[in-house]
């Protein structure tokens, strides 16, 4: 792999194989770039841009950010904090939101995290847990697993477990209830605190500058719809875009056409609201990227 990497490129780290490998994937399409990766998903180049890419473990991936071997990197946010790497997060990215939470079997009697005091707790995140249960003054004994940790009560390792959930559905299913979250996350995009080439600094800003047009895109929805001009003063205090909607008064008269940006998260309570001013012909648009 050593030979096929330019140096005159950046090198990106992202996980091998996880959760986190389509979604960063995905994201570098909706920045625009185009990437030639071999069927082993070990190594990837970009065809438009100055990108190499490199599938690695996770774990990995803030070490050889921090030490320069790669120049950025994206991983959970939770594998940077655990490991105390000295890397910058440059941007959070708005996917693979999980949680480290602590959980207990289903018929177990400890109901809060005090109850543990003096207990066993089994994770793969012996830093994190560590550091929460030492502010909250509770002495336990972390047992450290690297896989299957949500066995341990079962086995009577341990009397609960702190480990990763997206949506509590694996715990569940193994008979696990939880009683605390100590970390939420989500992936991030780290670099080196200190870029010396400022070639390869100006990339990363451009490539940041491209993963925010992306992620701003999916925030909003490009509206056009037809309204009476009775009712504009009204929608645009509704949907005031990003700055101001473009408004474009119609052949038929006391009719205007409205265009404008809705927050995602908002989409369909403003659209019904609008539908029951008097909105028609209502036109919803994806938006490619956006530039704020």
């Amino acid at each position: 792999m050593k030979n096929r990497l330019d140096s005159n490129n950046i090198t990106l780290a992202i996980q091998k194989k996880g959760r986190l490998t389509q979604y960063s994937i995905d994201l570098l399409e909706k920045a625009g770039l185009v990437i030639d990766t071999d069927g082993q998903k070990l190594y990837a180049k970009c065809r438009n841009f100055p990108l190499d890419i490199v599938f690695i473990r996770d774990e990995d991936i803030p070490y050889l950010v921090e030490t320069g071997v790669v120049d950025i990197g994206i991983v959970g946010n939770n594998v940077v904090v655990e490991i105390n790497a000295l890397v910058d997060t440059r941007l959070p990215l708005d996917f693979g939101y999980c949680r480290l939470v602590i959980a207990v079997q289903n018929d177990s009697s400890v109901s809060s995290i005090r109850d543990l005091n003096n207990k066993k707790i089994a994770t793969s995140y012996p830093r994190l847990v560590s550091q929460y249960l030492q502010k909250k003054k509770i002495s336990v004994e972390i047992i450290q697993l690297n896989g299957s940790v949500e066995l341990s009560p079962a086995l009577n390792i341990a009397s609960a477990i702190a480990d990763l959930t997206s949506t509590g559905s694996t715990l569940a299913i193994s008979d696990l209830r939880i009683i605390e979250t100590l970390f939420e996350s989500q992936a991030v995009l780290i670099s080196q605190k200190k870029i010396n080439n400022n070639k390869k600094q100006r990339l990363i800003d451009n490539l940041v500058f491209r993963f925010q047009a992306a992620q701003n895109a999916q925030k909003y929805k490009y509206i056009m719809m037809n309204a009476p001009q009775d009712k504009l003063k009204q929608i645009i205090t509704m949907v005031p875009g990003l700055k101001s909607p473009t408004v474009t008064p119609l052949t038929t008269k006391g009719w205007v056409s409205i265009q404008t940006a809705i927050q995602e998260d908002a989409f369909w309570e403003k659209i019904q609201k609008l539908k029951q001013i008097g909105a028609s012909g209502i036109i919803a648009l994806p938006i490619e990227k956006l530039i704020t």
